[in-house]
């Protein structure tokens, strides 16, 4: 998916967003169905490869709705879009679960499937795009007209990095607390993960929605730059937290402030972005957060097995503080 998504982006650039949206739709459902088939790990892998290559929904949907909402509602829109994204990651793996449990976990890769190409007929009904507008003369690539404006180029390397940064933080602090609480707890570590987990995707859910609240009087970049602080926070909490309740409380706040930075900073790449760009330069950012997940886990695997999971957490704590330097120094407010 990191290599696949800037491709995907120049093409809805070119062919229009709402296509390129269908067809990761249909690429993620079919993918994602045949899963029920496979027989050993390699046809497992294969069809998780042709998932990432074929997919990229999130990318796809964020790109369509910064290019086709009036600008003084891009932050509010690309909030609702992020909340969509954390409530689905919330309540996902409890019905994958459940319905697991169930039916089997086959079933649950043919439902999901099945439930994808469903999902495909609200947007064929009822999302539009505006047409098209074909300039005359020959194309401009997106590095030229992002080169066209001053300063544009570095704003969008700053805020692209940012969304990577924070999937690196996240994925990782995923990683360290389930570890955290097997230290912890002899028993019912997937109980107290679980609902962890769950309170920081309803957290992340609100604050993605409401956020623009306070960028109304501090605006995007102190915003983004004070909810990545607080990140910092919230992760050295759990590393220094003597009770299991606390470390909830702690997932619930991390996933709370998380839910700040990620649709601040997506919502001022919408805004500085030409709308001709709009799909290529949020496929370079799905790269980055897909890039990000890798590699938070790399980090905190890393640091917690040489030493220790308090000592990882705090080397995640002091990357979201670097996050929130990055921010306040090489982002600027965008234009509303």
């Amino acid at each position: 998916m990191a290599v696949a998504s800037p491709i995907w982006g120049i093409l809805g650039d070119r062919y229009g967003r709402k296509p390129m949206l269908l067809r990761s739709m249909i690429g993620g459902a079919i993918t994602v169905g045949l899963i029920y088939f496979v027989q050993n790990p390699t046809e497992l892998l294969i069809l998780r490869f042709l998932q990432g290559a074929t997919s990229g929904t999130v990318a796809a949907a964020t790109s369509l709705v910064a290019a086709e909402t009036p600008r003084s509602r891009v932050g509010w829109a690309l909030g609702v879009v992020t909340s969509a994204v954390a409530l689905g990651g919330a309540i996902g793996p409890v019905v994958g679960g459940i319905a697991g449990s169930l039916f089997g976990l086959r079933l649950v890769f043919l439902g999901g499937g099945i439930l994808l190409l469903l999902s495909l007929l609200p947007v064929l009904l009822i999302v539009r795009e505006s047409p098209i507008v074909r300039r005359s003369g020959a194309g401009r690539s997106t590095l030229t007209m992002i080169g066209e404006r001053p300063g544009l180029k570095r704003a969008l390397a700053v805020l692209i990095g940012s969304q990577g940064f924070i999937s690196v933080c996240n994925s990782a602090t995923q990683q360290l607390v389930v570890l955290r609480l097997l230290e912890m707890l002899t028993t019912g570590v997937a109980a107290v993960s679980g609902i962890g987990f769950g309170l920081a995707g309803v957290a992340s859910s609100a604050a993605a929605v409401g956020y623009t609240r306070v960028t109304r009087r501090l605006g995007y970049v102190r915003t983004a730059a004070a909810a990545a602080g607080l990140v910092a926070l919230a992760v050295s909490l759990i590393g220094v937290a003597p009770w299991p309740a606390l470390i909830v409380i702690a997932i619930g706040l991390n996933g709370l402030f998380s839910g700040v930075v990620i649709p601040a900073t997506a919502s001022m790449i919408g805004l500085e972005t030409p709308p001709e760009a709009q799909s290529t330069i949020f496929g370079l950012n799905a790269s980055s957060v897909a890039f990000g997940f890798f590699l938070g886990p790399l980090i905190a695997g890393t640091v917690a097995a040489t030493s220790g999971v308090p000592a990882a957490l705090f080397v995640i704590a002091t990357l979201a503080l670097v996050l929130a330097g990055v921010i306040a120094a090489g982002a600027r407010e965008p234009a509303r």
